[in-house]
Protein backbone atom coordinates (compact mmCIF):
# COMPACT_ATOMS: atom_id res chain seq x y z
CA UNK A 1 0.00 0.00 0.00
CA UNK A 2 1.32 3.42 -0.97
CA UNK A 3 1.89 5.54 2.11
CA UNK A 4 -0.28 8.64 1.93
CA UNK A 5 0.48 11.30 4.52
CA UNK A 6 -1.91 14.14 5.32
CA UNK A 7 -0.21 17.57 5.26
CA UNK A 8 -3.10 18.88 7.40
CA UNK A 9 -3.05 16.24 10.13
CA UNK A 10 -0.82 18.22 12.49
CA UNK A 11 -3.37 21.06 12.52
CA UNK A 12 -5.86 18.92 14.48
CA UNK A 13 -4.98 18.54 18.19
CA UNK A 14 -7.86 16.11 18.69
CA UNK A 15 -6.42 13.67 16.18
CA UNK A 16 -3.12 13.68 18.06
CA UNK A 17 -4.92 13.14 21.38
CA UNK A 18 -6.90 10.25 19.95
CA UNK A 19 -3.80 8.67 18.45
CA UNK A 20 -1.96 8.99 21.76
CA UNK A 21 -4.72 6.92 23.40
CA UNK A 22 -4.75 4.31 20.64
CA UNK A 23 -7.83 5.58 18.80
CA UNK A 24 -8.21 5.87 15.03
CA UNK A 25 -10.92 8.30 13.88
CA UNK A 26 -12.84 6.98 10.87
CA UNK A 27 -16.26 8.40 11.76
CA UNK A 28 -16.02 11.90 10.30
CA UNK A 29 -19.35 11.57 8.49
CA UNK A 30 -20.91 11.67 11.97
CA UNK A 31 -18.74 14.54 13.18
CA UNK A 32 -15.29 15.85 12.33
CA UNK A 33 -12.34 16.70 14.53
CA UNK A 34 -11.46 20.39 14.89
CA UNK A 35 -8.52 22.43 13.56
CA UNK A 36 -6.47 24.71 15.79
CA UNK A 37 -7.83 27.75 13.91
CA UNK A 38 -11.34 26.98 15.16
CA UNK A 39 -10.18 26.34 18.73
CA UNK A 40 -8.23 29.61 18.79
CA UNK A 41 -11.23 31.62 17.60
CA UNK A 42 -13.51 30.07 20.21
CA UNK A 43 -11.09 30.77 23.05
CA UNK A 44 -10.40 34.31 21.87
CA UNK A 45 -14.09 35.20 21.82
CA UNK A 46 -14.64 34.00 25.39
CA UNK A 47 -11.42 35.54 26.72
CA UNK A 48 -11.99 39.07 25.41
CA UNK A 49 -15.32 39.54 27.19
CA UNK A 50 -18.65 38.40 25.80
CA UNK A 51 -21.84 40.25 24.91
CA UNK A 52 -25.12 39.64 23.14
CA UNK A 53 -25.56 40.72 19.53
CA UNK A 54 -27.89 43.17 17.76
CA UNK A 55 -29.16 44.78 20.95
CA UNK A 56 -26.51 46.70 22.93
CA UNK A 57 -24.79 50.05 22.38
CA UNK A 58 -21.76 49.29 24.56
CA UNK A 59 -18.40 48.43 23.06
CA UNK A 60 -18.43 44.68 23.84
CA UNK A 61 -21.87 44.40 22.24
CA UNK A 62 -20.76 46.30 19.15
CA UNK A 63 -17.66 44.10 18.88
CA UNK A 64 -19.71 40.89 19.15
CA UNK A 65 -22.29 42.12 16.62
CA UNK A 66 -19.58 43.11 14.15
CA UNK A 67 -17.89 39.69 14.44
CA UNK A 68 -21.22 37.91 14.12
CA UNK A 69 -22.22 39.78 10.96
CA UNK A 70 -18.73 39.38 9.51
CA UNK A 71 -19.25 35.64 10.02
CA UNK A 72 -22.46 35.90 8.00
CA UNK A 73 -20.61 37.70 5.20
CA UNK A 74 -17.89 35.05 5.19
CA UNK A 75 -20.49 32.27 5.04
CA UNK A 76 -22.12 33.99 2.06
CA UNK A 77 -18.73 34.24 0.35
CA UNK A 78 -18.00 30.56 1.03
CA UNK A 79 -21.33 29.57 -0.54
CA UNK A 80 -20.99 32.10 -3.38
CA UNK A 81 -24.32 33.59 -2.30
CA UNK A 82 -25.32 36.92 -3.79
CA UNK A 83 -25.42 38.68 -0.41
CA UNK A 84 -25.24 37.93 3.30
CA UNK A 85 -28.98 38.55 3.84
CA UNK A 86 -29.48 35.10 2.26
CA UNK A 87 -27.74 33.38 5.20
CA UNK A 88 -29.65 32.28 8.31
CA UNK A 89 -27.71 30.73 11.18
CA UNK A 90 -29.32 27.61 12.65
CA UNK A 91 -28.35 24.85 15.07
CA UNK A 92 -27.52 22.58 12.13
CA UNK A 93 -28.92 20.77 9.12
CA UNK A 94 -31.79 19.19 11.05
CA UNK A 95 -33.02 22.50 12.43
CA UNK A 96 -32.55 24.15 9.03
CA UNK A 97 -34.86 21.67 7.32
CA UNK A 98 -37.38 21.80 10.17
CA UNK A 99 -37.33 25.58 9.87
CA UNK A 100 -38.10 25.32 6.16
CA UNK A 101 -40.89 22.80 6.67
CA UNK A 102 -42.64 25.34 8.91
CA UNK A 103 -41.62 28.53 7.10
CA UNK A 104 -42.89 27.24 3.75
CA UNK A 105 -46.04 25.55 5.06
CA UNK A 106 -48.25 28.31 3.69
CA UNK A 107 -47.15 27.47 0.14
CA UNK A 108 -48.97 24.11 0.12
CA UNK A 109 -52.56 23.14 -0.45
CA UNK A 110 -54.12 19.76 0.30
CA UNK A 111 -53.13 17.29 -2.41
CA UNK A 112 -49.86 19.05 -3.32
CA UNK A 113 -46.81 16.82 -3.59
CA UNK A 114 -43.39 16.82 -1.94
CA UNK A 115 -40.72 14.78 -3.70
CA UNK A 116 -37.68 13.25 -1.93
CA UNK A 117 -35.04 10.75 -2.96
CA UNK A 118 -35.15 7.23 -1.55
CA UNK A 119 -31.80 7.60 0.23
CA UNK A 120 -32.44 10.67 2.36
CA UNK A 121 -31.25 11.01 5.95
CA UNK A 122 -34.07 11.17 8.50
CA UNK A 123 -33.33 14.90 8.86
CA UNK A 124 -34.47 15.44 5.27
CA UNK A 125 -37.35 12.99 5.46
CA UNK A 126 -39.18 13.44 8.74
CA UNK A 127 -39.82 17.23 8.65
CA UNK A 128 -41.45 16.87 5.22
CA UNK A 129 -43.25 13.70 6.24
CA UNK A 130 -44.76 15.47 9.23
CA UNK A 131 -45.70 18.51 7.15
CA UNK A 132 -47.45 16.21 4.67
CA UNK A 133 -49.42 14.59 7.48
CA UNK A 134 -50.43 17.94 8.99
CA UNK A 135 -51.64 19.45 5.71
CA UNK A 136 -52.90 16.41 3.75
CA UNK A 137 -50.05 16.52 1.24
CA UNK A 138 -48.65 13.66 -0.80
CA UNK A 139 -45.09 12.60 0.04
CA UNK A 140 -43.55 10.87 -2.95
CA UNK A 141 -40.19 9.12 -3.15
CA UNK A 142 -37.82 8.95 -6.10
CA UNK A 143 -37.14 5.20 -6.25
CA UNK A 144 -33.66 3.79 -5.79
CA UNK A 145 -32.30 0.72 -7.55
CA UNK A 146 -30.64 -2.27 -5.86
CA UNK A 147 -27.53 -0.14 -5.31
CA UNK A 148 -29.44 2.74 -3.73
CA UNK A 149 -28.91 4.91 -6.81
CA UNK A 150 -31.48 7.21 -8.37
CA UNK A 151 -31.40 7.97 -12.09
CA UNK A 152 -31.06 11.75 -12.10
CA UNK A 153 -31.65 11.87 -15.86
CA UNK A 154 -35.15 10.45 -15.38
CA UNK A 155 -36.01 11.94 -12.00
CA UNK A 156 -37.86 14.86 -13.58
CA UNK A 157 -40.35 12.34 -14.98
CA UNK A 158 -41.80 12.28 -11.46
CA UNK A 159 -42.67 15.99 -11.62
CA UNK A 160 -46.29 16.88 -12.29
CA UNK A 161 -48.60 19.84 -11.88
CA UNK A 162 -49.05 19.11 -8.15
CA UNK A 163 -45.34 18.80 -7.36
CA UNK A 164 -44.52 21.75 -5.12
CA UNK A 165 -41.13 20.93 -3.57
CA UNK A 166 -38.10 18.72 -4.21
CA UNK A 167 -35.73 18.04 -1.27
CA UNK A 168 -32.62 15.99 -1.97
CA UNK A 169 -29.01 15.40 -0.94
CA UNK A 170 -26.19 15.32 -3.51
CA UNK A 171 -24.20 12.91 -1.29
CA UNK A 172 -25.81 10.24 0.88
CA UNK A 173 -24.31 9.61 4.32
CA UNK A 174 -24.82 5.86 3.69
CA UNK A 175 -24.03 5.37 0.02
CA UNK A 176 -21.20 7.82 -0.54
CA UNK A 177 -22.20 8.37 -4.16
CA UNK A 178 -22.05 11.90 -5.56
CA UNK A 179 -25.05 13.02 -7.62
CA UNK A 180 -24.92 16.08 -9.89
CA UNK A 181 -28.27 17.76 -9.46
CA UNK A 182 -28.04 20.90 -11.57
CA UNK A 183 -29.98 19.50 -14.59
CA UNK A 184 -32.75 18.31 -12.28
CA UNK A 185 -32.94 21.67 -10.52
CA UNK A 186 -33.11 23.48 -13.85
CA UNK A 187 -36.17 21.45 -14.79
CA UNK A 188 -37.67 22.03 -11.35
CA UNK A 189 -37.19 25.77 -11.66
CA UNK A 190 -38.87 25.73 -15.08
CA UNK A 191 -41.92 24.20 -13.40
CA UNK A 192 -41.83 26.52 -10.34
CA UNK A 193 -40.91 23.64 -8.01
CA UNK A 194 -39.07 24.72 -4.85
CA UNK A 195 -35.68 22.99 -4.45
CA UNK A 196 -34.02 22.19 -1.14
CA UNK A 197 -30.50 20.74 -0.86
CA UNK A 198 -29.41 18.79 2.20
CA UNK A 199 -25.69 19.55 1.94
CA UNK A 200 -24.59 18.04 5.27
CA UNK A 201 -22.20 15.54 3.64
CA UNK A 202 -21.71 17.24 0.30
CA UNK A 203 -20.36 20.48 1.77
CA UNK A 204 -17.51 18.61 3.46
CA UNK A 205 -16.07 17.19 0.27
CA UNK A 206 -17.08 19.75 -2.36
CA UNK A 207 -17.21 23.47 -1.64
CA UNK A 208 -20.82 24.42 -2.37
CA UNK A 209 -21.65 27.05 -4.97
CA UNK A 210 -25.33 27.87 -4.59
CA UNK A 211 -25.41 29.90 -7.78
CA UNK A 212 -23.98 26.99 -9.74
CA UNK A 213 -26.33 24.54 -8.04
CA UNK A 214 -29.18 26.95 -8.80
CA UNK A 215 -31.17 25.75 -5.80
CA UNK A 216 -33.70 27.69 -3.74
CA UNK A 217 -32.46 26.53 -0.33
CA UNK A 218 -29.27 24.91 0.92
CA UNK A 219 -28.58 23.62 4.42
CA UNK A 220 -25.46 22.25 6.10
CA UNK A 221 -23.91 21.78 9.53
CA UNK A 222 -20.76 23.21 11.08
CA UNK A 223 -19.69 20.17 13.09
CA UNK A 224 -19.21 17.97 10.01
CA UNK A 225 -17.20 20.80 8.39
CA UNK A 226 -14.52 20.81 11.11
CA UNK A 227 -16.39 23.58 12.95
CA UNK A 228 -18.08 23.73 16.37
CA UNK A 229 -21.23 21.88 17.39
CA UNK A 230 -24.70 23.43 17.44
CA UNK A 231 -24.34 25.70 14.38
CA UNK A 232 -25.50 25.41 10.80
CA UNK A 233 -26.33 27.45 7.75
CA UNK A 234 -29.53 27.91 5.80
CA UNK A 235 -29.18 29.67 2.46
CA UNK A 236 -32.39 31.11 1.01
CA UNK A 237 -32.43 32.35 -2.59
CA UNK A 238 -33.40 36.05 -2.67
CA UNK A 239 -36.38 35.32 -4.92
CA UNK A 240 -37.82 32.94 -2.32
CA UNK A 241 -37.64 35.15 0.77
CA UNK A 242 -41.24 36.22 0.36
CA UNK A 243 -42.40 32.60 0.59
CA UNK A 244 -41.12 32.19 4.14
CA UNK A 245 -42.97 32.89 7.37
CA UNK A 246 -41.18 32.98 10.75
CA UNK A 247 -41.32 29.73 12.67
CA UNK A 248 -40.11 31.00 16.08
CA UNK A 249 -40.93 34.26 17.79
CA UNK A 250 -39.21 36.40 20.43
CA UNK A 251 -36.13 38.46 21.01
CA UNK A 252 -34.56 40.59 18.32
CA UNK A 253 -36.44 39.06 15.39
CA UNK A 254 -39.28 41.55 16.02
CA UNK A 255 -39.74 44.67 13.89
CA UNK A 256 -42.85 45.86 15.76
CA UNK A 257 -44.87 44.45 18.64
CA UNK A 258 -48.01 45.26 20.64
CA UNK A 259 -49.90 43.15 23.15
CA UNK A 260 -52.14 41.90 20.35
CA UNK A 261 -49.90 41.62 17.27
CA UNK A 262 -46.32 41.48 16.04
CA UNK A 263 -44.41 41.95 12.83
CA UNK A 264 -41.16 40.10 12.16
CA UNK A 265 -38.04 41.52 10.61
CA UNK A 266 -36.98 40.49 7.14
CA UNK A 267 -34.36 37.80 6.56
CA UNK A 268 -32.07 36.92 8.12
CA UNK A 269 -32.81 38.33 11.58
CA UNK A 270 -36.50 37.51 11.36
CA UNK A 271 -35.54 33.82 11.44
CA UNK A 272 -33.01 33.99 14.29
CA UNK A 273 -35.22 34.33 17.35
CA UNK A 274 -33.50 34.51 20.71
CA UNK A 275 -29.80 34.62 21.52
CA UNK A 276 -27.86 32.79 18.82
CA UNK A 277 -24.83 30.58 19.41
CA UNK A 278 -22.56 33.61 19.10
CA UNK A 279 -19.23 32.06 20.01
CA UNK A 280 -19.82 29.05 17.80
CA UNK A 281 -20.91 31.18 14.84
CA UNK A 282 -17.70 33.20 15.12
CA UNK A 283 -15.64 30.02 15.45
CA UNK A 284 -17.46 28.51 12.48
CA UNK A 285 -16.48 31.54 10.42
CA UNK A 286 -12.85 31.01 11.43
CA UNK A 287 -13.18 27.41 10.26
CA UNK A 288 -14.62 28.49 6.91
CA UNK A 289 -11.82 31.03 6.50
CA UNK A 290 -9.31 28.25 7.18
CA UNK A 291 -11.04 25.96 4.66
CA UNK A 292 -10.94 28.70 2.05
CA UNK A 293 -7.17 28.94 2.51
CA UNK A 294 -6.64 25.29 1.56
CA UNK A 295 -5.85 23.91 -1.88
CA UNK A 296 -9.21 22.28 -2.67
CA UNK A 297 -7.75 20.22 -5.49
CA UNK A 298 -5.08 18.79 -3.18
CA UNK A 299 -7.65 18.00 -0.49
CA UNK A 300 -9.94 16.18 -2.92
CA UNK A 301 -7.01 14.26 -4.44
CA UNK A 302 -5.85 13.15 -0.98
CA UNK A 303 -9.33 12.04 0.10
CA UNK A 304 -9.86 10.20 -3.19
CA UNK A 305 -6.54 8.36 -2.93
CA UNK A 306 -7.44 7.22 0.59
CA UNK A 307 -10.87 6.21 -0.62
CA UNK A 308 -9.31 4.02 -3.30
CA UNK A 309 -7.10 2.29 -0.72
CA UNK A 310 -10.13 1.65 1.46
CA UNK A 311 -12.20 0.38 -1.46
CA UNK A 312 -9.44 -1.93 -2.67
CA UNK A 313 -8.84 -3.43 0.78
CA UNK A 314 -12.53 -4.15 1.31
CA UNK A 315 -12.79 -5.77 -2.13
CA UNK A 316 -9.77 -7.99 -1.38
CA UNK A 317 -11.58 -9.23 1.73
CA UNK A 318 -14.83 -9.86 -0.16
CA UNK A 319 -16.82 -7.40 1.90
CA UNK A 320 -20.31 -6.56 0.67
CA UNK A 321 -20.33 -2.89 -0.31
CA UNK A 322 -23.59 -0.97 0.14
CA UNK A 323 -24.34 0.98 -3.02
CA UNK A 324 -21.74 2.28 -5.45
CA UNK A 325 -19.68 4.73 -3.39
CA UNK A 326 -17.24 7.10 -5.05
CA UNK A 327 -16.63 9.84 -2.49
CA UNK A 328 -15.03 9.73 0.97
CA UNK A 329 -17.10 7.03 2.71
CA UNK A 330 -18.01 3.38 2.33
CA UNK A 331 -20.69 1.37 4.10
CA UNK A 332 -20.17 -2.38 4.05
CA UNK A 333 -21.09 -5.72 5.59
CA UNK A 334 -19.14 -8.91 6.15
CA UNK A 335 -20.97 -12.00 4.86
CA UNK A 336 -23.07 -13.66 7.58
CA UNK A 337 -21.91 -11.17 10.22
CA UNK A 338 -24.21 -8.66 11.90
CA UNK A 339 -22.84 -5.11 11.46
CA UNK A 340 -23.30 -4.33 15.16
CA UNK A 341 -21.03 -7.23 16.12
CA UNK A 342 -18.37 -6.16 13.65
CA UNK A 343 -18.51 -2.51 14.69
CA UNK A 344 -18.20 -3.55 18.34
CA UNK A 345 -15.08 -5.62 17.72
CA UNK A 346 -13.52 -2.80 15.72
CA UNK A 347 -14.32 -0.37 18.54
CA UNK A 348 -12.70 -2.73 21.05
CA UNK A 349 -9.51 -2.36 19.02
CA UNK A 350 -9.66 1.43 18.98
CA UNK A 351 -11.15 1.88 15.51
CA UNK A 352 -13.91 4.51 15.53
CA UNK A 353 -16.38 3.57 12.81
CA UNK A 354 -20.17 3.64 12.81
CA UNK A 355 -22.44 0.60 12.77
CA UNK A 356 -26.21 0.67 12.30
CA UNK A 357 -28.70 2.23 9.91
CA UNK A 358 -27.16 5.71 9.97
CA UNK A 359 -30.44 7.63 10.30
CA UNK A 360 -31.63 6.16 6.99
CA UNK A 361 -33.93 3.35 8.14
CA UNK A 362 -36.23 3.39 5.08
CA UNK A 363 -33.22 3.03 2.77
CA UNK A 364 -32.00 -0.07 4.60
CA UNK A 365 -35.52 -1.48 4.51
CA UNK A 366 -35.54 -0.90 0.76
CA UNK A 367 -32.16 -2.61 0.39
CA UNK A 368 -33.16 -5.50 2.67
CA UNK A 369 -30.24 -4.96 5.04
CA UNK A 370 -30.19 -4.83 8.87
CA UNK A 371 -27.60 -2.07 8.74
CA UNK A 372 -23.96 -1.61 7.80
CA UNK A 373 -20.56 -0.61 9.09
CA UNK A 374 -19.53 2.80 7.78
CA UNK A 375 -15.97 4.03 7.35
CA UNK A 376 -15.78 7.75 6.59
CA UNK A 377 -12.70 9.75 5.68
CA UNK A 378 -11.52 13.32 6.15
CA UNK A 379 -8.55 15.39 5.10
CA UNK A 380 -6.63 14.54 8.30
CA UNK A 381 -6.70 10.79 7.69
CA UNK A 382 -3.73 9.02 6.12
CA UNK A 383 -2.64 5.53 5.15
CA UNK A 384 -1.70 4.63 8.72
CA UNK A 385 -5.40 4.93 9.64
CA UNK A 386 -6.41 2.67 6.75
CA UNK A 387 -3.77 0.09 7.71
CA UNK A 388 -4.88 0.12 11.36
CA UNK A 389 -8.47 -0.37 10.25
CA UNK A 390 -7.65 -3.39 8.11
CA UNK A 391 -5.52 -4.97 10.82
CA UNK A 392 -8.44 -4.65 13.22
CA UNK A 393 -10.92 -5.85 10.60
CA UNK A 394 -8.87 -8.98 9.87
CA UNK A 395 -8.69 -9.78 13.57
CA UNK A 396 -12.42 -9.16 14.04
CA UNK A 397 -13.31 -11.40 11.11
CA UNK A 398 -11.06 -14.12 12.47
CA UNK A 399 -12.84 -13.96 15.83
CA UNK A 400 -16.31 -13.92 14.25
CA UNK A 401 -15.47 -16.79 11.91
Amino acid sequence: MQQLHSPWRHLFPGIQQLNDTGQVWLDSAATAQKPQAMLDALLQYYQQGVANVHRAQHQPGERATLAFEQARQLAAHWLNASNSDCIIFTKGTTEGINLLSHALAGQFNAGDEILLSGYEHHANLLPWQQLAQRQQLQLKILPVDNHGTIEIAYAADYFNSRTRLLAISPLSNVLGQLHYLQPLFAQARAQSIITVVDGAQYAVHRQPDVQQLDCDFFVCSSHKLYGPDGVGLLYAHPKQHALMQPWQWGGEMIEYCTYQSAQARALPLGFEAGTPSIANVIAFAATLEWLLSLDKTAVQAHEQALFMQLQQGLAERNMQIVGQPDTALISFNAPEVHPADLAHLLSEQGIAVRGGQHCAMPLFQQLGLPGAVRVSLALYNDSSDIQAFFQALDKALEILA
